[in-house]
Parts: structure tokens; sequence; C-alpha cells
């Protein structure tokens, strides 16, 4: 009696400790600032609910929103452009991995996703090109690509770094020639907190 009562009493320990619990289901949403390759700010918000895999691991789809001002190359124009703010949406697969034991609140992690990537139309200024026939805007389209992130979550709240590699737009003229692009890559800073899911360390 007294070693099934001495391995309930330490099952229950290892449940407390690793709060962070294998089956359990959170919510998480972060947001901060964008910052599009090769210069210039945004925003972006993240929704994502989880689920863990096992006590390190979670996986999860992120539901985003970015909005950035691209910046535009046209191919015979020696000049680049910034064109006006846009927001574009994704939805990605996430996966992250934590470094905790479950002996502390603090919890590292790495992760990456891939997703589908809703790119919104752009327009710009082009009053500054001579030639008529290079003017064109880029349309509204859609990516695949993939996301690194890495941070820190402490208690409930949750700190990291992500990185989005979605493929250049290509930008088109009235006749349809591609005549230029668009950079859709970005990097964000991310400040958050989640619901659900447990605890790092136990009560």
């Amino acid at each position: 009696m007294k070693k099934l009562l001495l391995t309930l009493v330490i099952a229950a320990i290892g449940q407390v400790t690793f709060a962070q619990q294998s089956g359990r289901f959170r919510m998480g949403l972060d947001l901060g600032p964008a910052i599009p390759k090769g210069g210039g700010i945004g925003a972006l918000v993240n929704l994502e609910p989880k689920i863990n895999v096992s006590n390190n691991m979670n996986v999860g789809i992120r539901f985003g929103i970015a909005a950035l001002a691209k910046d535009v190359t046209y191919y015979d124009v020696t000049e680049d452009y910034e064109g006006e703010v846009s927001a574009n949406a994704s939805i990605a697969g996430t996966f992250d991995y934590y470094f905790n034991n479950g002996g502390s609140n603090f919890a590292p992690y790495i992760g990456a996703g891939f997703g589908y990537y809703t790119l919104s139309s752009v327009e710009f200024d082009s009053s500054v090109i001579d030639d008529p026939d290079t003017i064109g805007n880029l349309e509204a389209s859609f990516k695949w690509g993939p996301m690194v992130r890495a941070g820190i979550e402490l208690g409930k709240f949750r700190m990291g770094a992500e990185y989005n590699f979605i493929p250049p737009s290509d930008l088109q003229n009235t006749s349809g020639d591609v005549i230029g692009e668009a950079i859709n890559q970005y990097f964000g800073f991310t400040l958050g907190f989640y619901v659900g899911g447990g605890r790092w360390r136990g009560i």
C-alpha cells in the first residue's frame, strides 16, 4: 500500500513539475513591429492556437496579419520605390521546441513553420518615371513560404523574433509584361501571452 501511495505521489509531482503537459490546448496572441527586407517599418499581429504534443513540444496554426511598406524594384530603372502600406494575411502550420525541464518559469524556444500568404495589391507613386510603359501596380497574389523563430516564455508571457521567407511578387505593366518585383520577406519582433496549456513551473 505504501509503495502504491508513493508511486501516485511521484506521478502527481511529475504532472505538477511538467505543468506544460502533453495533450493540453493553448491559445497565444503576439504583436509587434515588422521590418521588411531592405528597410522600412510595419506592424504584425499573430493569433495562434496550439496543442502540446509533448511536455517540450507543440504544434499549431498561426493566423497572422502584417502591414508593410514594400520595396518595389523596376528592372529598367536604377532607383527603388516604396509602395503604400498594405496588409498581408497568412495562415501557417507551426512547430516549437522548448528548452525547459519543468523546474523554471523561464523557457527558451526555437520554432519553424510553413504557410500560405495572401499579398495585397500595392499602388505607388510613379510620377518620377518618365516612360509610361513602365508604370504598373502589384496585384493581389498568393505565395507559399517558410518561417523560422526563436524566443523565450516567462510564465504566461512570450517574447520572440521571427523571419518570414516569402518569395517576391512580380510587377507587371498594362500589357502583362513583368517589369519589376516587390520584396515580401520581413522580420518581426513580437511580445505576447498565451492562455491554457498549463504553466512551465508547477504550483
